[in-house]
């Protein structure tokens, strides 16, 4: 579940309006860099919320953009404190894709494209423990433990009585037939993504193989959405090594209307049910 203070987002936030004061003083990243003798990509982190930003930072960067209210001074110092404390996550010790789980716990809508696999927010346990071992084979026991933990406790925000996350998901017809585990695992979790996808909140499409070539064979992508006016939309993309989010008006509208080709192409819900339903039977025997 969300919490009142999500760190991620706090960082965000933080580095939008900190962006913004340079931009109004009419200063590079560069010239800030300079003049506080630090790195030009240390202030460019700031900016994006990818690292935490001290009380220091923010006193230093007012000095330097010479704001002279102190309201707005004291409310980005506030900012800079919540933004160094703990998400749930972190309870969970090093997580690779922590930022994304900030995103995703207080975004408000998501829309996903999963060209290979069932998305991780409406796996069933036994299949994320296959995907895991299969996809991470040097991975220890204790770690893929800890990653389904985080996977199952991400999933609450599906089932939350109280402002669940809206999803929209489009499967390719590849994730329905990849066996991961087995076909007993495949069958079980067919019939979970069944169950899900008639949440009045949860919508489930499949792109079958016959449309061919269509705006999604780049590969998976995310488009999260917020409730607050102040936070643009993030389009994410997930690395072996490192992940992507693209915050760019132009770059995120390019995806939206990219996704709906997809949702345009696919099955509609109800044929989208039908056609994992009878995938569902072949595992059956």
């Amino acid at each position: 579940m969300a919490s009142n203070v999500n760190p991620t987002v706090r960082r965000r936030r933080l580095g939008q309006e900190l962006r913004r004061l340079r931009e109004l003083k009419g200063m590079t990243a560069e010239e800030v860099a300079e003049r506080l003798l630090v790195s030009q990509s240390k202030i460019s982190r700031l900016e994006n919320g990818r690292r935490s930003i001290s009380q220091r930072d923010v006193r230093d960067l007012c000095g330097v953009y010479e704001v002279e209210d102190q309201r707005i001074v004291d409310s980005l110092m506030e900012m800079a404190r919540d933004s160094r404390q703990q998400g749930w996550w972190h309870t969970f010790g090093d997580i690779p894709y922590s930022v994304y789980i900030g995103l995703e716990t207080d975004a408000e809508s998501l829309r996903v494209y999963e060209p290979q696999l069932v998305t991780g927010l409406l796996q069933t346990r036994a299949y994320a423990e296959a995907l895991v071992q299969g996809a991470l084979p040097e991975t220890s026991t204790a770690e893929i433990e800890k990653r389904v933990q985080v996977r199952m406790r991400r999933q609450e925000r599906i089932t939350a009585q109280a402002n669940p996350l809206r999803l929209w998901v489009v499967l390719d017809e590849a994730a329905l037939k990849r066996v991961v585990g087995s076909r007993l695992v495949m069958r079980e979790q067919l019939e979970h993504l069944i169950e899900m996808s008639q949440l009045p909140h949860v919508t489930v499409q499949v792109l079958p193989f016959d449309v061919g070539a269509h705006p999604g064979l780049n590969g998976q992508y995310a488009i999260l959405e917020f409730a607050d006016a102040a936070d643009s939309s993030v389009v994410y993309l997930e690395g072996v090594t490192s992940d992507l989010y693209l915050e760019k008006a132009q770059d995120v509208q390019k995806y939206a209307v990219m996704y709906e080709h997809l949702r345009a192409q696919s099955l509609n819900v109800e044929a989208s049910r039908k056609f994992i339903a009878d995938v569902a039977k072949l595992y059956a025997d």
